[in-house]
């Protein structure tokens, strides 16, 4: 029963801000996840943690806390908006800033790495790299309702991004080495080391630890690994950013070459979220002080 609720919510949700027009879609999600920031007290607590970090002293942290929360609302809003019939419209107000590196690395025939850290909407980003012939497989999280995964499935489809599905006993690692071999484009958030296995950084001047993933698969496949900024525009659209191609530093061993390579990948996520801190919609734990804090 719990399960089939949660489902029907997120129709109802769906169905609610797909009425609205534009503007007044994106300024209720604002509002409403503001007025979120209130409620989620402890979530609210580690926004700021994580913007005290990025801002560092002398900033009003609970302020920019707050509007974390109002462009995370804005994200759900545009997700629920989201239509069909919509996407040329979205996609007009787009821009995209470092194309020839896309389109450079697309044209190499190497495979393509996108890493991007959780800020602005990366979902609108999918539908403007398959506008630039750049279709790009997404790895989703097991959310334990298989109905809501299959609404995330169909959304990100209607973006034209490809999804596979972090299951357990699943072959995401083998489908995303397919899609590079093939010369594809995979997308990988790097911000968040959720199993908690991976390289041990230094983040925002404290020890934590990143996904290898990003590093790993483009090392093994010779793929080209792009950092990549998604943002939200001041009104209406976004902006992408799409940055040099990282290299991998080159060193004998595998496992020195993977953790040099994510330190240095750390280094280029933390300048990407300077850029616009209060839409880094990350606030859940971290560091590893963030937990008994949580």
């Amino acid at each position: 029963m719990k399960l089939a609720a949660g489902y029907y919510a997120y129709r109802v949700l769906s169905g609610l801000f797909g009425l609205l027009p534009e503007p007044a879609m994106r300024r209720l999600g604002y509002a409403v996840g503001w007025i979120a920031s209130f409620i989620a007290r402890d979530r609210f607590a580690m926004a700021m943690r994580h913007q005290r970090r990025v801002l560092g002293p002398g900033h009003d942290v609970r302020r920019s806390a707050r509007r974390v929360f109002g462009y995370y609302g804005r994200y759900w809003a545009e997700t629920f908006w989201m239509r069909p019939r919509r996407r040329e419209a979205v996609l007009s107000r787009t821009r995209l800033d470092g194309i020839e590196h896309l389109h450079a690395a697309v044209r190499s025939g190497k495979g393509v790495v996108v890493a991007l850290p959780h800020i602005g909407n990366w979902e609108i980003a999918g539908l403007r790299a398959a506008d630039e012939d750049a279709r790009v497989l997404a790895v989703a999280e097991e959310l334990g309702n298989e109905r809501i995964v299959e609404w995330f499935i169909a959304m990100r489809g209607m973006l034209s991004i490809d999804v596979v599905i972090a299951r357990k006993g699943g072959s995401v690692t083998r489908d995303l080495l397919q899609r590079l071999r093939e010369g594809g484009v995979i997308a990988l958030l790097c911000d968040r080391d959720i199993k908690g296995t991976g390289v041990p950084v230094e983040f925002f001047g404290e020890e934590t630890t990143l996904p290898a993933g990003p590093i790993a698969l483009a090392d093994r496949t010779g793929a080209i690994l792009l950092p990549v900024g998604t943002y939200f525009a001041k009104g209406a659209g976004h902006v992408f950013e799409v940055r040099e191609p990282l290299e991998i530093p080159q060193l004998e061993d595998q496992e020195q070459r993977i953790a040099a390579g994510v330190r240095r990948l750390a280094g280029v996520v933390e300048d990407v979220i300077r850029r616009a801190p209060e839409q880094w919609h990350l606030i859940l734990p971290n560091w590893p002080s963030d937990r008994p804090a949580a």
